[in-house]
């Protein structure tokens, strides 16, 4: 792939407490070394985990409630408010749960509504995590998460042309028009939208959550297995460092900058 080769972001998307429904953005700012604004901002604990919020570590999804296991999560509705830091929570249209993630109190409302419903899948007492300016991301490092929709498209076509919604693989950025898996061979290279910069720094491994419809919460499709027979390996999407600063949005051009000769 060459910087000739610019793509358009489509979609843009948070998910502030990690496993639950991610939010749709116009534009955002994007930060030096940091993730979008929220993003994985909070997390729900399944078990004890040695989190510890005034030292916050990185620690493996397997210790939180989360899709590749959870496939319930999906059915919910929620919505945080960066105003009020309030989680509210819907579930068939009428709200179940609402708390302020800040307080005790409203941590106690959300976590009460975990412990009642979702006894078969807790490992322990549900607690909702925050660590500050720490992200709850599958990776020990912050990152922007990026899917090409001309990879979506080619599973499609490996599934025997069964609809895979692009939000099975809950990124933060949605791109057209690079070439299905032209993406993978981006690691190393720098990534302009704007004033903004972002390093490509890993490939991303799919896992069972993208199994589950976004939508319907059920385990529906094979998806990392079919790549794994298709492909030989099981990743789609990349992971990207901001590098320097700036504002995106739905509809921005996304270019790979070419290397600066010495």
């Amino acid at each position: 792939m060459t910087a000739s080769h610019i793509a358009e972001i489509t979609g843009l998307y948070r998910y502030p407490i990690k496993g639950l429904t991610p939010e749709r953005l116009s534009r955002v700012p994007l930060r030096v070394g940091q993730t979008l604004p929220a993003d994985r901002r909070y997390a729900i604990e399944n078990g004890p985990s040695g989190f510890d919020p005034d030292a916050p570590e990185w620690k493996p999804k397997i210790q939180f409630l989360m899709l590749a296991r959870n496939e319930r999560l999906a059915e919910l509705d929620s919505r945080f408010d960066d105003a009020t830091n309030v989680l509210t929570i819907r579930k068939d249209g009428l709200t179940v749960a609402s708390g302020n993630l800040e307080t005790a109190a409203g941590r106690a409302a959300i976590e009460r509504y975990f412990t009642e419903n979702f006894q078969p899948e807790l490992k322990g007492p549900p607690k909702v995590l925050s660590g500050r300016e720490h992200s709850f991301s599958d990776v020990a490092r912050k990152v922007v998460s990026i899917i090409n929709l001309g990879s979506v498209r080619a599973i499609e076509a490996m599934l025997g042309g069964a609809a895979v919604h692009p939000l099975r693989f809950r990124a933060n950025l949605y791109v057209k028009g690079w070439p299905a898996w032209s993406e993978l061979d981006l690691v190393g290279q720098t990534l302009a939208i704007g004033q903004t910069r972002l390093k490509v720094v890993k490939r991303i491994v799919r896992c069972p959550a993208t199994n589950v419809d976004p939508e319907t919460g059920k385990r529906d499709l094979e998806i990392p297995p079919t790549l794994s027979r298709t492909l030989g390996h099981m990743d789609c999407g990349i992971y990207a460092e901001v590098v320097a600063d700036g504002e995106i949005g739905v509809g921005d051009a996304l270019a790979v900058e070419e290397p600066k000769l010495i």
